[in-house]
């Protein structure tokens, strides 16, 4: 088969271009969201949407370890939000001066006034203690779990919904708050809602707490450490993050 025939049965496979830019779309407007949230309900067949996108993600030997907590009630909320200002009093003690300050001054999330809560789980012994993917590295099921989260979030942004992945809790806090077992791990709590808009950088990134990193310097070649600025790759590689910043400010503004 010559490099033109192979190609074109290659392409079969690809979406069309309005998929694939709604796909693009959908990862470069994604933000972590804490204070825009609406108090409009979300409908069940948009929750049952993402959720199920949630749990067509890949897992190690198809193990499948998560759940999903659905928190709807303000009581358990305020729980949880409590749980939160523990972990987040204790944190900024860790920051000094000007990064207290900061730290103090974000606000990092909306657990009270986003209208649903999920909480995904992994459940490590869910198939048994040998699985498929997993004999070597033990923590295989719970970046299957990250997964499951990534997926709800991307559906989520594509339904106009807004998440905030709330992480500054104490896993015991936690998971008393939510009645979780203790040999099931929580992954993420998150905040999903309506929200009144979408921010064109990350929250934290506009803040200044740190920038965006450029791929030039995250990308190596054969062996860790060793870049090659002169590959074709990195050219691309420049364009498609010129490219990605004009989607999601674009995002942001429509």
């Amino acid at each position: 088969m010559n490099t033109t025939s192979a190609h074109a049965a290659q392409n079969v496979h690809a979406f069309t271009q309005e998929a694939r830019d709604a796909v693009y779309q959908a990862i470069f407007s994604r933000r972590d969201v804490r204070g825009q949230f609406l108090p409009t309900p979300v409908p069940d067949a948009v929750l049952s949407r993402i959720l199920t996108a949630a749990h067509h993600a890949p897992s190690v030997g198809f193990m499948q370890p998560w759940n999903f907590l659905v928190v709807q009630s303000p009581q358990v909320k305020r729980r949880v939000y409590d749980a939160f200002a523990t972990a987040h009093a204790q944190a900024a003690d860790l920051f000094e001066g000007e990064k207290r300050s900061t730290y103090q001054s974000l606000k990092l999330e909306g657990i009270v006034e986003s209208p649903i809560g999920i909480c995904i789980t992994c459940d490590r012994e869910r198939t048994g203690p040998v699985v498929v993917g997993r004999t070597h590295m033990k923590t295989m099921d719970l970046y299957s779990s990250v997964c499951a989260v990534q997926n709800l979030w991307l559906a989520a942004r594509a339904e106009g919904l807004g998440v905030g992945w709330v992480s500054i809790f104490n896993q015991a806090d936690l998971q008393q708050a939510l009645g979780i077992p203790k040999n099931i791990t929580p992954i993420a709590y998150l905040c999903v809602g309506y929200v009144s808009h979408f921010h064109a950088k990350p929250e934290l990134e506009t803040a200044g707490w740190l920038p965006r990193l450029p791929m030039e310097d995250l990308v190596y070649f054969d062996q860790w450490g060793q870049r090659d600025d002169q590959q074709p790759l990195m050219a691309h590689l420049q364009r498609d993050q010129t490219a990605a910043q004009n989607v999601r400010q674009t995002a942001a503004t429509a």
